[in-house]
């Protein structure tokens, strides 16, 4: 690896340690069923946590806790009416922009690596 590389490499490791919170929230099972459960439902002006608990399995705790990953990671926001908190995907998408351009030039870097597979047919 030449020095070009090494630094693109350290710069993409230190991406991916500021992606976490959004690697961990798409990672989880239950959350990517939220997610499509939440497009399915196609409600944009958000959905309560109960609208949610209701096509799940889990328990109205559960969908709580994990609404509040997918906020904190960038992907959900929430709006108060009230004593009504409703969910609803982030307009802006810098958390779900900055995974795809580390997945971008992760493909990137892994092209421009050897193949050290054996298999050169």
């Amino acid at each position: 690896m030449n020095a070009k590389q090494k630094k693109e490499v350290s710069a993409l490791s230190d991406d991916f340690i500021k992606a976490q919170k959004i690697l961990t929230a798409l990672g989880d099972e239950n959350r990517q069923h939220l997610i499509i459960e939440m497009m399915q439902m196609g409600n944009c002006s958000g959905v309560r946590v109960g609208d949610i608990t209701e096509k799940t399995h889990l328990s109205r705790p559960a969908v709580s806790h994990h609404l509040q990953i997918l906020k904190d990671a960038g992907i959900l926001k929430v709006r108060k009416e009230a004593t009504k908190n409703y969910y609803y995907f982030d307009p802006d998408t810098k958390s779900l922009d900055r995974l795809i351009r580390i997945l971008e030039q992760t493909k990137e870097i892994m092209k421009s690596l050897p193949d050290r597979s054996g298999d050169y047919d």
